[in-house]
């Protein structure tokens, strides 16, 4: 009675999820510890059928042997199982747990929570940066100089701005006079 590997679940999760996951290596390392450990007791048993007995005890000697080599093998299967069965409670509980922190990540929040969280994500005061920072760090250098440069640009622009603004809006107040006193209204019921 070999640990088949053809069909189980284990193979599945290998075909499936691949080599390099600690857990997946660690089933294979498990299974392949037991099945070495069967194949030694079943290659004992083997050898016992090619052995001759002359007397009754000789005979009783070779059963007790085979008895002994059979309760090894599922000792060993059972040693298996359990290892099994911990590995199994060991990710359901990693898994709980991971869910459980999904769940409170996920628990409704006041819109004053939702919008102090907005507010510091956009300006990056969050303990991992903000999705300025984020975007700032994924840009080229190129782009990042090009950045700087569009950026003092605009700051030069807002000075000058900032001086003419007073100029522009008075030329704008006159034009609005100018237009004003131009425009007569009809009154077309008189």
């Amino acid at each position: 009675m070999n640990i088949s590997m053809a069909n189980s679940p284990l193979s599945v999760l290998t075909q499936h999820y691949g080599m390099g996951l600690k857990s997946t290596e660690e089933k294979i390392e498990r299974f392949q510890k037991a099945q070495s450990q069967i194949d030694f007791f079943e290659g004992k048993k083997a050898e016992l059928k090619n052995k001759q007995c002359a007397s009754l005890d000789e005979i009783a000697q070779k059963l007790e042997l085979f008895n002994n080599y059979n309760n090894q093998i599922d000792a060993v299967k059972k040693q298996f199982n359990n290892e099994q069965v911990m590995h199994c409670m060991d990710e359901a509980q990693e898994l709980g747990e991971k869910i459980a922190e999904a769940a409170e990540e996920l628990e409704p929040k006041t819109a004053e929570e939702r919008c102090e969280e907005i507010a510091e994500e956009a300006l990056g005061i969050e303990d991992d940066g903000g999705i300025l920072d984020e975007l700032l760090e994924d840009m080229p250098e190129e782009l990042q100089e090009t950045l700087d440069e569009m950026l003092t640009d605009s700051a030069a622009l807002k000075e000058e701005l900032d001086e003419e603004l007073p100029e522009i809006i008075e030329q704008e107040r006159i034009t609005r006079m100018h237009l004003e006193n131009q425009y007569t209204p009809i009154d077309i019921k008189a």
